[in-house]
């Protein structure tokens, strides 16, 4: 429509002459590393379906498994993580190569 709109938007950051260029692309990037992980969070635990009522349930149970993400990323195994999460469950050799990982 060939319309412009303006929009401000404020940051806290310790980057000294940083061009709001830069500033923009390096948002994008956190905000989408963010997003990636939220989405993989969601589709391979089921965080946002998980019944827990208490908030340091909550917290516990996303860091354990962010943590649990993280090991399953290190695994070389050319699967999805989905796949290695359910593998990881239903066989003790496995889920102890990724711990060890």
């Amino acid at each position: 429509n060939e319309k412009e709109s303006v929009s401000h938007k404020f940051f806290i950051s310790s980057l000294k002459e940083v061009s709001a260029e830069q500033m923009y692309k390096y948002t994008r990037q956190h905000w989408s590393i963010e997003n990636q992980l939220h989405w993989q969070l969601d589709v391979t635990f089921g965080e946002d379906t998980a019944a827990i009522k208490r908030e340091n349930a909550i917290v516990n149970l996303h860091i354990i498994r962010k943590w649990a993400l993280f090991l399953l990323k290190k695994d070389p195994d050319k699967m999805s993580i989905k796949r290695k999460r359910k593998k990881a469950a239903r066989n003790l050799a496995y889920l102890q190569t990724i711990l060890k990982n």
